[in-house]
C-alpha cells in the first residue's frame, strides 16, 4: 500500500479493527447513506467549513459513507492518501490548523497537490469495544484555528454518528 505520510499508518490492533468494520456491514452498502449524508451536511454548516465527511478505514482504501461540499464525490480514496488513515491511530481529534506546517503531510497529493488542502479536523469513530474505524472529517483549503470546544463538539458529532452505526440505523 502507499503511504505518502512517512509514518505507519497501520495500528497494532489493525486485524481486529478490520474484523469489527467487516462485522458492522457497512463497506459494501450505498455510498451516502442518508444519515451520513445529513450529519456530514450539519458538521459543514456547524463549523463554516466548505466540506465534511463521514469516513470508514478499510484494510486498503477508506469509504467515504457520506459528504457535503465535495464537487464529485468520493466513494474510495487509497488508504495511504487519506488524511483519516492518521485519524484512526489516535483516541482523540486529530488537528492540523496549517498542513503545510505538518512534515508528514508535505508528500500528501491532498496537501502539496491541486486540492490544496490547509486544514483538516477529524473525531475517530470508536466502537463500544474500543475500535477505531473511521473519523468524522472537516476539510478546508485555507489555514483555521480549532479551539478545543469545537474539537469537543466534532466528537459529540461522532458519538451520533457510532450510535446510529450500533443500532444499525443509518
Amino acid at each position: 500500500m502507499e503511504n505518502t505520510f512517512g509514518i505507519a499508518i497501520i495500528p497494532d490492533n489493525e486485524e481486529e479493527r478490520l474484523d469489527k468494520l467487516r462485522s458492522l456491514h457497512l463497506l459494501d452498502t450505498h455510498r451516502e447513506e442518508g444519515t451520513f449524508k445529513h450529519i456530514a451536511a450539519m458538521a459543514a454548516r456547524m463549523f463554516d467549513v466548505p466540506i465534511a465527511m463521514v469516513n470508514l478505514v478499510a484494510s486498503e482504501h477508506v469509504h467515504t459513507k457520506g459528504s457535503a461540499g465535495m464537487a464529485e464525490p468520493l466513494s474510495l480514496v487509497p488508504r495511504g492518501i487519506s488524511l483519516c488513515s492518521l485519524a484512526v491511530l489516535r483516541e482523540e481529534t486529530t488537528v492540523f490548523q496549517n498542513a503545510l506546517e505538518e512534515p508528514c503531510l508535505l508528500a500528501n497529493p491532498l496537501v502539496s497537490g491541486e486540492f490544496g488542502l490547509r486544514f483538516y479536523a477529524a473525531a475517530p469513530l470508536t466502537t463500544n469495544d474500543g475500535y477505531t474505524i473511521g473519523a468524522i472529517c472537516l476539510v478546508d483549503k485555507e489555514p483555521r484555528k480549532f479551539p478545543e470546544t469545537d474539537q469537543r463538539v466534532l466528537e459529540n458529532l461522532a458519538s451520533v454518528v457510532m450510535e446510529n452505526i450500533e443500532r444499525g440505523t443509518t
